[in-house]
């Protein structure tokens, strides 16, 4: 008010406190759903009828796609070993064949398949794209885009790296196990054939597409999981919490970490994959020609055989 003197703020030697630089908070780095850390709510949270809070759609999106991812890697891990690292191993395709029959079991029975592999991968994926057009329709809400014409212009949320990788990993994983699970258990009525021998008969078969193919599978995949995990654990360079000049030197060592680290799980699991497995050779005898009749029935899909 007029007539009333301004206080400025002093230090402990009695001198008057300057401005001092600081840096940004990044509102705008953070999803729209976690910016109420940043600008508390005037009124109290409230808690519904089934104790779940007054948390909006996008927080339990994220939480389905972060707890699928969960029992979904406890899976690709058991995976990787028994097709890449045991044959790295043991360098042979029939003796890993041994190890594969012991474990497999485990996690392709009839209870822990789809707990393990089915569901959590359905609900990994369903809740990332129910998340992108969540937040869609919320930037549209926010613009007050009415017509066709006013949606147009307003563009989508942005695509991240790590989403990228992962909607290039739908066709990929998906054609993997249509190859390795579904058909032969369309045709055949169960999967117990399907062995590494049974990958190595393919990739002599098609050669090209096969290697081209699995490198795509084991490429995608690993960096979608190293940086997805990154995200999880709140390691990746946009979620680095240093300021100044600093932060800018956190964020590129987290960057080569996270694709060092993806590069080195790539690169162990290509080493048995291809090295390997993919090197076995086609199988002979009875089981061999198992293999020719089962390629067959697939004929577009006989050369995808990853």
């Amino acid at each position: 008010m007029a007539g009333e003197k301004v206080v400025m703020p002093s230090t402990p030697e009695g001198g008057v406190m300057g401005l001092i630089e600081v840096d940004p908070s990044p509102v705008e780095e953070t999803p729209a759903e976690f910016k109420e850390d940043y600008f508390p709510a005037s009124a109290p949270s409230r808690t519904s009828t089934l104790g779940l809070g007054s948390h909006g759609p996008a927080y339990y999106l994220l939480r389905v796609q972060r707890y699928s991812s969960y029992a979904f890697t406890i899976f690709a891990s058991f995976h990787i070993v028994n097709t890449s690292v045991i044959p790295l191993l043991t360098k042979s395709v029939s003796e890993s064949n041994r190890y594969l029959l012991l474990t497999r079991p485990y996690y392709q029975s009839a209870l822990t398949e789809p707990l393990l592999v089915g569901l959590p991968l359905m609900a990994h994926v369903s809740s990332g794209i129910a998340l992108r057009l969540y937040r869609r329709h919320q930037t549209l809400r926010r613009y007050g885009a009415e017509t066709h014409r006013d949606k147009k212009t307003i563009p989508w949320p942005a695509v991240s790296g790590t989403s990228a990788l992962g909607f290039a990993l739908i066709p990929l994983a998906g054609f993997h196990m249509l190859t390795t699970r579904m058909m032969p258990m369309y045709m055949h009525g169960d999967s117990s054939l399907i062995n590494l021998s049974y990958i190595s008969h393919g990739f002599s078969l098609h050669p090209f597409v096969s290697f081209a193919g699995f490198t795509a599978l084991v490429g995608v995949g690993a960096w979608h999981i190293t940086w997805g995990w990154a995200k999880w654990l709140r390691l990746c360079p946009t979620q680095a919490t240093a300021t100044g000049s600093r932060r800018h030197l956190v964020k590129k060592r987290r960057w080569y970490a996270i694709n060092a680290l993806s590069a080195v799980v790539a690169g162990l699991w290509l080493a048995g994959g291809l090295g390997i497995v993919g090197r076995g050779g086609k199988t002979t005898g009875w089981i061999g020609r198992e293999f020719d009749e089962l390629y067959k029935s697939m004929p577009l899909l006989g050369s995808i055989a990853w």
